[in-house]
């Protein structure tokens, strides 16, 4: 669970040693509109978490299908549903299925389209520099918490600059582990059937299903 608790935390902050950055904020902006306006879309990526105190890594790979509200993502073992309505969580490791309503998901669960939205909210933004990766050019924008008690410091995103993709995040935390997000693939209004996002217990049979 400590990979899923690094990759989305959301909270209302107030930090304000940072000041908005206009040409950030219009990267941003846009990406936003161009995720929003999509009836679906899915994405496969890669992650690494190190921690330079410890000398631990570990990694992992993951994917999601995203459809209006409902959303379906796995990661590693984990695998998360949403119909808009309720979220299961599925944790392979504890054969245990997590129930929730689906607008009271706290700020670990595991929701691609918050992923890809990441910077709206509780950030102040700043641009960096273009850079390349791959060979690609990418804008480099930085994402500092509103709130200093938050468990990292601050984030980097990677936009393409000829197809404003986000390509790659990097998340810095204060106990000095830092994770990489690298997005493999994207792929804009696929078709998904709705039956995608619904939970099927006879699919995991043995596990404890648990209903806040």
């Amino acid at each position: 669970m400590r990979f899923l608790t690094i990759i989305l935390t959301f909270a209302a902050f107030s930090f304000t040693s940072f000041g908005q950055d206009a040409q950030a904020d219009a990267i941003l902006d846009k990406l936003s509109k161009d995720i929003k306006g999509l009836e679906s879309f899915y994405i496969e990526f890669s992650a690494t978490v190190k921690n330079s105190d410890s000398d631990s890594k570990s990694s992992m790979s993951g994917k999601g299908w995203v459809k209006g509200d409902k959303y379906y993502a796995s990661f590693g073992d984990n695998t998360v549903i949403s119909n808009g309505i309720k979220t299961w969580t599925i944790i392979k490791e504890e054969k245990t299925v997590y129930v929730t309503d689906a607008d009271e998901e706290d700020e670990e669960s595991v929701n691609p389209k918050k992923l890809m939205t990441i910077w709206e909210n509780g950030f102040k933004s700043k641009y960096s520099k273009k850079t390349k990766i791959g060979g690609e050019s990418v804008h480099k924008i930085y994402l500092y918490p509103k709130n200093t008690k938050v468990d990292y410091t601050y984030i980097v995103l990677y936009i393409s600059e000829s197809t404003n993709e986000l390509k790659r995040v990097i998340m810095s935390m204060r106990d000095q582990t830092k994770m990489t997000y690298n997005l493999k693939k994207f792929t804009s209004n696929p078709s998904v059937e709705n039956s995608k996002f619904v939970f099927s217990k006879a699919k995991y049979p043995g596990y404890t299903v648990i209903e806040d």
